[in-house]
């Protein structure tokens, strides 16, 4: 844990990795409950830009829930966000099943209403587009933090007329998939029925590049207090044992694919692509 020195030379102060602060506007009650939840400091009424003491803030504001990097020059706050910004302009206008994502799941090939399990939800955003197509998505994100702020995203996006048909359509579960897809794995060996997931569905953290330039700011947060998802193997291992008719990877479009049997094809677009690994024949539409 690093350490800096205060004005007076013999005092140290030490520097937290996250703490949880709210503006004037943010809900006091939810703040104090996720410090508890969190085992978090709560640090009352704060300007980010100002704290020295932490490197990080669950930080609640008139918009929710965000992860606020701490200290002047951070980059700006990354939220779970369903009804405005980039999230509401895809919903309204982006290209349905034709959208790269919807592509690898399949839905330009079946009219089946797809159970998709997302393994690695991170902020929720491929879920809530499947979800917006008619997909009825298990999201599982084993990260309290990010967890967190998924489950406030959510929250906020079913009070929206528009957002809340698609948002009942998602269920989220905390703690790792791993072990949920081991359970489905083994109760598919025993004779059970339907209880796999159609599509499990992976997007595991990028490897870490160098120049940070190239890294999204999400990615750049993120990172600050999730680091590198080091089962992605062992992930992907489970998924081929539950998914009924495939398992979709997003990788970055040039990283080499998670160890393990060869992807049967690919879909590519300008960042990052979508390994694709068969089990069986999709429904027909």
């Amino acid at each position: 844990m690093s350490r800096s020195k205060t004005s007076n030379s013999s005092a140290v102060t030490e520097t937290i990795p996250l703490a949880i602060a709210r503006g004037p506007l943010g809900d006091e009650h939810q703040a104090r409950t996720l410090s508890l939840d969190l085992s978090l400091p709560y640090l009352g009424v704060v300007c980010p830009k100002d704290i020295r003491h932490a490197s990080a803030l669950l930080f609640l504001d008139e918009s929710g829930l965000c992860l606020q990097v701490a200290g002047k020059g951070a980059p700006g706050p990354v939220r779970a966000e369903f009804v405005r910004g980039k999230m509401g302009y895809r919903r309204e206008h982006g290209g349905g099943s034709g959208q790269l994502v919807a592509r690898a799941v399949g839905l330009q090939k079946t009219r089946a209403g797809l159970h998709v399990l997302d393994a690695t939800a991170g902020l929720g955003q491929d879920a809530f587009v499947l979800a917006s197509l008619g997909c009825r998505v298990s999201l599982f994100e084993r990260n309290p933090v990010i967890h967190a702020l998924l489950t406030d995203g959510l929250a906020r996006a079913a009070l929206n007329t528009e957002c809340a048909p698609i948002v009942a359509r998602m269920t989220l579960h905390s703690g790792s998939s791993i072990g949920w897809l081991d359970r489905v794995a083994a109760s598919c060996e025993e004779g059970a029925e339907e209880t796999a997931a159609d599509v499990v569905y992976l997007d595991p953290m990028f490897p870490h590049r160098e120049k940070s330039a190239l890294v999204k700011k999400e990615m750049q947060v993120f990172r600050t207090i999730v680091g590198d998802d080091d089962d992605s193997d062992d992930l992907l291992a489970a998924a081929l044992s539950a998914a009924r008719y495939r398992v979709v990877v997003k990788r970055p479009r040039k990283a080499p694919a998670i160890n393990g049997p060869e992807p049967g094809t690919r879909i590519e677009g300008k960042s990052s692509r979508y390994d694709i690994y068969p089990v069986r024949a999709l429904p027909p539409r």
